[in-house]
């Protein structure tokens, strides 16, 4: 069993940053593979990010390609997502995401485990 807890969300201005964090428990969170997804109101939940055990491989969807970093750190228990440039689109509700696969996946399907989620609200 994998508990996640997001945090980093707020309300921004278009063209800031924020970094997002997802602290797990549990003794093999370096096991899991994790992603980032996001759900604006009236909308299904999108794939952002991917990364497999290790943090060697990251994988994104084209919109936040050059803007968004996902990175964790397995002593820590914890996945990050770094968001540069935001924009009003990417307003949503962030969620982490943890899969029992060592290698992520797009689909939300394949994930075994959800955070509670945190609001990003991007201001034009």
């Amino acid at each position: 069993q994998v508990q996640l807890v997001e945090s980093g969300g707020g309300l921004v201005q278009a063209g800031d940053s924020l970094r997002l964090s997802c602290a797990a428990s549990g003794r093999t969170f370096s096991s899991y593979a994790m992603g980032w997804f996001r759900q604006a109101p009236g909308k299904e939940r999108d794939f952002v990010a991917t990364i497999n055990w290790s943090g060697s491989s990251t994988y994104y969807t084209d919109s936040v390609k050059g803007r968004f970093t996902i990175s964790r750190d397995n002593a820590k228990n914890t996945v990050y997502l770094q968001m540069n440039s935001l924009k009003p689109e990417d307003t949503a509700v962030y969620y982490c995401a943890a899969t029992v696969l060592i290698t992520g996946k797009s689909d939300p399907r394949w994930y075994d485990y959800w955070g509670q989620g945190t609001q990003v609200t991007v201001s034009s």
